[in-house]
């Protein structure tokens, strides 16, 4: 079976070249943000996947849940999504529509991991330093987990750069039983 993302793309392609044919980026934001916390909620996941019920009556309930806060465009690809039996992919279009409007924007998302907190001077420092090495706007966020026992662990889209003890230990592990 294909990956998730890998099916979710061309709706966020699709709806981001909307988007920026209508200036309408924002908006799209919003709506993709707020259709994927609708699709992601257990009790419309459990609407959805009920046997018993056909497109029409989820897509009746999932767009009276959303409201007015989808324009037609938006309406229209809830319909496509429900039609084709994906509304499911809904968190992963949303993701994928965010990635496509940043990198568009040249910034880029960086999720710092690290064993102890870091002062405001290292993470600006760590901020810098990423930009230089990507050529591109850092939006970081940081968040401090103890069980990579020392360092930090970098994830910048696809790039993940392990600085980690745990890290470490695990290629040498691995080194070990190769």
């Amino acid at each position: 079976m294909a990956e998730i993302s890998t099916i979710a793309r061309p709706y966020a392609v699709a709806a981001y070249k909307l988007g920026k044919e209508t200036k309408a980026l924002a908006a799209w934001s919003e709506m993709l943000a707020l259709a994927a916390a609708v699709a992601a909620n257990d009790q419309m996941k459990t609407l959805i996947d009920n046997p018993k019920l056909n497109a029409a009556d989820i897509e009746t309930a999932f767009l009276k849940v959303c409201g007015d806060k989808l324009n037609e465009q938006g309406q229209n690809l809830i319909k496509i999504l429900v039609e084709y039996g994906r509304l499911s992919l809904l968190p992963a279009i949303a993701d994928a529509f965010e990635a496509l409007k940043a990198q568009d924007e040249g910034t880029l998302d960086a999720q710092i991991i690290a064993a102890a907190k870091l002062t405001a001077t290292q993470t600006k420092d760590l901020v810098k330093r990423l930009e230089a090495k990507f050529g591109k706007k850092i939006e970081a966020s940081v968040s401090v987990d103890p069980e990579i026992i020392g360092g930090i662990k970098i994830i910048v889209g696809d790039t993940v750069i392990d600085a980690s003890v745990q890290g470490q230990l695990q290629n040498l592990a691995y080194t070990l039983t190769a």
